[in-house]
């Protein structure tokens, strides 16, 4: 049984050959499955980097794994491959998405107004 904040096997194994590609060479890398748990901690949690408990490994790997695979898109690949699994198993019907901005607050400066009693731009 997977904790709090942590990915179970079966979950895993959907997204393993995404987010662990098979290493070739240099020097063997951390528990990739171990990592991705560090990275759900930190989010789920809305703790910083540096409180990354010591199960997950450093905080540093954790915070450069989660830069790195936000900037080549694999988190992206991830999402992606969850969604064709969800329509494949019928449980996402994208007909029926849809953004409601109704539920979405801007302030005043969002549409170019301005703050109140802010000089104003030239």
């Amino acid at each position: 049984m997977a904790g709090r904040y942590e990915i179970s096997s079966h979950k895993w194994s959907l997204i393993e050959d995404i987010v662990s590609p098979p290493q070739r060479m240099g020097r063997p890398r951390r528990d990739d499955q171990q990592i991705l748990n560090g990275i759900f901690w930190v989010l789920c949690s809305g703790a910083k980097w540096r409180d990354v408990p010591e199960r997950y490994g450093p905080w540093t790997t954790v915070y450069d794994r989660f830069r790195h695979w936000r900037d080549d898109g694999t988190f992206d690949a991830v999402l992606e491959r969850l969604h064709l699994q969800l329509r494949e198993d019928g449980l996402m019907d994208l007909d029926t998405w849809m953004v409601d901005s109704t539920s979405i607050r801007a302030t005043r400066a969002a549409s170019g107004g301005g703050k109140k009693g802010a000089p104003a731009n030239r």
